[in-house]
């Protein structure tokens, strides 16, 4: 019986195929086989059946994509960039920039004078005390998957999220700053709207603070999340901003506008261009 070539196999059943192979020997093994497999490669075709193989689509999906394979990368990759979130492992992964008062600590949702947070999920937040207390991650893209042409080239949407609540018995400040940064630590874009204050004898609810980095310089390696704050009342303890559900998440960058910053009460947007970080990015610049 004579041996048939796979390249004999209709392109329709090629490509099924490739959808169950993974992407990234997709590229860097199969499409060097011969010219037919990277032209079946490089097609819309198949990125959009393996992105909807993947549930990163559904079969009504109608929004306009620039580049499918990116696309694909991009949600592939997509999660949240921060470590220990939630607070579920102490004050693990956090470097602790400031640390006043009675110090950072970790409680249990609602908290004394307290209220529960909007997703049933979250059991702990991060608490602050009554001088600054501010904590910080430093997110390497490169070490997170993302290569410099897929940042540099596409720049992809990057959304950072926070939130925050003062105990309604206390006042509290809040403090986020989060740039992104260079591979030489310089900093091209930043978010930095001016401290929230909450007066005493408040609601207690959780405010959620977002912000997308969209169209930002090429150059882009790090991102800098830091947060934190103190009470008003100057109160021994842990009345400060309670803090807990931070986010950094890279997405597809969409044919949309970007959603605004927001912070309740009403903060503005901060942009620092050639900015450059302290020498020793274990000592990041106060508030």
């Amino acid at each position: 019986m004579a041996l048939v070539s796979i390249n004999e196999l209709p392109e329709n059943i090629l490509l099924e195929l490739f959808t169950h192979v993974p992407a990234h020997h997709l590229l860097l093994h199969c499409r060097l086989v011969c010219s037919l497999w990277r032209d079946l490669i490089d097609l819309v075709t198949l990125w959009k059946r393996k992105c909807l193989r993947e549930g990163f689509i559904t079969e009504d999906w109608d929004q306009p994509v620039a580049d499918w394979k990116i696309f694909y990368f991009l949600c592939s990759l997509r999660r949240n960039l921060l470590r220990n979130p939630c607070a579920e492992e102490d004050m693990t992964s956090w470097q602790i920039d400031s640390n006043g008062g009675d110090h950072w600590r970790v409680e249990s949702l609602p908290g004394d004078h307290g209220t529960d947070f909007p997703d049933s999920k979250v059991k702990k937040y991060f608490v602050t005390s009554f001088e600054m207390c501010l904590k910080s991650q430093l997110v390497d893209l490169k070490a997170e998957g993302y290569w410099e042409e897929l940042l540099d080239t596409f720049r992809p949407e990057i959304e950072v999220k926070d939130w925050f609540a003062a105990r309604a018995d206390c006042g509290c400040t809040y403090h986020i700053r989060v740039q992104l940064v260079s591979d030489n630590y310089i900093v091209l874009a930043s978010f930095e709207p001016p401290p929230v204050t909450i007066d005493q004898w408040n609601n207690a609810k959780w405010t959620e603070v977002s912000h997308t980095f969209s169209d930002y310089p090429s150059g882009v390696r790090h991102i800098l999340f830091q947060h934190g704050g103190k009470d008003t009342q100057f109160w021994a303890g842990w009345y400060g901003p309670r803090i807990t559900n931070s986010s950094i998440i890279i997405s597809p960058k969409m044919t949309r506008d970007p959603a605004p910053s927001t912070t309740q009460p009403e903060t503005m947007q901060g942009q620092e261009k050639a900015a450059r970080l302290p020498s020793s990015l274990h000592r990041h610049r106060p508030f």
